[in-house]
């Protein structure tokens, strides 16, 4: 018979595509992970793996049956999410993904809020850029995610949170007054720093900037950066300029070395959701959840700005 400890064991060296790597993951020596595995192929009767010196290929038909493991290990996940979680909302264990461009800003204001409310839950935090965080999601390795719409897996479904606008975040010496809203096409490309690839702000970003009037520079978008403290230390310095989600321009509009700029009406922004498996049991946990994020950043003064989206 397969046992769910062969399917994790096979799911792991899938991923990892290395027997040493595999059995690091799953706690196990590799002799075992590698007997367990062996042991897999020949109840199945097939090859999972192509052994090559230093490295594991998965072989077609193994390409599949790791895929249908990783649903039967996050179906097994679920079961004992709603054998442990049937009786109280948001008690236990919460694996919470959290995107960079929120964490810092957001969390300080909802684990208090879930500490009070909630003293019998754990939250266990994964900060990590939005396809790693769905990937962890959809694996069963974490519950839900707090992330900027949109998401196009069919198989996640997301609750919206609040509107998050952008501003435009320029070193504080620049001529324009703080108080007159500035179009997009004020927008100087070539100045313009982003996060590195992966980031969905950056995304997001270009997509807004896309009306910006390009200067005579060939290179559109100037320096990146891998967090938004360091973009704003680049602002700061006269590198240039940013678009900064509301979210995070309360805290960094502490800075006296910047200023910011909103934008006219319609403001460009994000929508901020909490996103889960479609087939979680937990699905009360996680609108639950999210009346108590709206609720916490709209006890914040600071939040006036964000708009939380309708029950």
């Amino acid at each position: 018979m397969i046992t769910l400890r062969q399917l994790k064991y096979f799911a792991a060296l899938a991923r990892r595509k290395h027997f040493g790597k595999a059995a690091g993951e799953c706690a196990v020596s590799q002799p075992a992970l590698s007997m367990q595995i062996r042991d897999l192929e020949a109840r199945l009767g097939v090859d999972l793996v192509e052994r090559r010196p230093g490295e594991v290929v998965l072989t077609p038909i193994g390409a599949e049956v790791a895929r249908r493991a990783e649903e039967l290990l996050a179906g097994s996940r679920d079961l004992v999410d709603i054998a442990r979680h049937h009786a109280a909302p948001l008690s236990g264990r919460l694996r919470l993904g959290v995107i960079p461009t929120l964490a810092p800003y957001v969390l300080p204001k909802v684990l208090p809020a879930l500490q009070r409310h909630h003293p019998d839950l754990m939250v266990e935090l994964r900060e990590s850029q939005t396809r790693h965080l769905l990937d962890e999601l959809a694996r069963g390795l974490i519950d839900v995610v707090m992330l900027a719409l949109p998401v196009e897996e069919n198989e996640i479904e997301t609750v919206p949170l609040f509107e998050d606008p952008f501003v435009l975040a320029v070193p504080a010496d620049d001529p324009r007054p703080a108080a007159k809203p500035i179009t997009v096409r004020s927008i100087e490309r070539e100045r313009l720093i982003l996060l590195e690839e992966g980031h969905c702000l950056r995304d997001q970003a270009l997509a807004v900037c896309s009306g910006a009037r390009a200067g005579g520079r060939s290179d559109a978008i100037g320096l990146g950066a891998t967090s938004l403290a360091t973009v704003v230390q680049l602002v700061c310095s006269g590198y240039g300029a940013t678009l900064l989600p509301q979210v995070a321009a309360r805290v960094e509009a502490q800075n006296p070395r910047i200023k910011l700029l909103r934008f006219v009406a319609p403001e460009p922004g994000r929508t901020i959701a909490l996103a889960f498996r479609r087939t979680s049991p937990r699905k009360p946990d996680f609108f639950a959840l999210a009346r108590r994020v709206t609720e916490a950043l709209s006890l914040d003064e600071a939040t006036s700005t964000l708009t939380p989206m309708p029950a």
